[in-house]
């Protein structure tokens, strides 16, 4: 992969770590028990939300956008209800659209990885415009190591995605003391 035109690192530069062996049972995840889940104490956090969803603005990244989704009760994919399940792929959508329109940014990208965390938390990356070598994968490695992306303009590009939410998908925006960007967690 360090050959494809779309890495950030010299083909020559790195080893491939050793494979463990495995861990088992695995360790549990972050708020596998819903009384230690951040984002249950954090529901009311958000730039975004309906009666079962809320959207979130994570800083500190290096791409013009990342917002995370989550349900407001504690599920994971497995688990999520058939209803939130059809309702989430309705968000994902209007987020993608939404963030595509942004005038600089070409992709929305969308991850659900879930091993760091037990609550249900959907990524969407907005790769900027013209930069081709962020293509694909590497968009969450590139993100790591691009220096901070301008934390007002992230947070004004925030704002448009979720007033065009509200227009289109319905939900609410928060009072400004609650809109507050989260750090970075998974």
């Amino acid at each position: 992969m360090t050959g494809w035109s779309i890495s950030p690192f010299e083909a020559d530069g790195l080893r491939v770590s050793p494979l463990r062996p495995p861990v088992l049972p695995e360790p549990p995840r972050h708020g596998e028990d819903p009384a230690d889940c951040q984002s249950c104490r954090d529901r009311d956090e958000g730039i975004w939300f309906n009666d079962r969803w809320r959207l979130t603005r994570i800083a500190g990244v290096g791409v013009p956008l990342v917002l995370m989704l989550h349900p407001l009760e504690h599920h994971d994919m497995a688990d999520l209800p058939d209803e939130l399940a059809a309702e989430l792929g309705v968000l994902s959508t209007h987020i993608v659209r939404h963030v595509q329109a942004l005038p600089h940014v070409s992709r929305a990208h969308v991850y659900r990885i879930g091993d760091g965390g037990a609550h249900l938390h959907i990524w969407f990356f907005a790769r900027p415009e013209g930069q081709a070598q962020l293509y694909g994968s590497w968009l969450p490695v590139w993100d790591d190591l691009l220096p901070e992306y301008p934390a007002d303009v992230a947070e004004a590009d925030a704002a448009v995605v979720a007033d065009a939410l509200v227009a289109s998908a319905g939900g609410r925006r928060p009072a400004a003391a609650a809109s507050l960007p989260l750090p970075i967690a998974d």
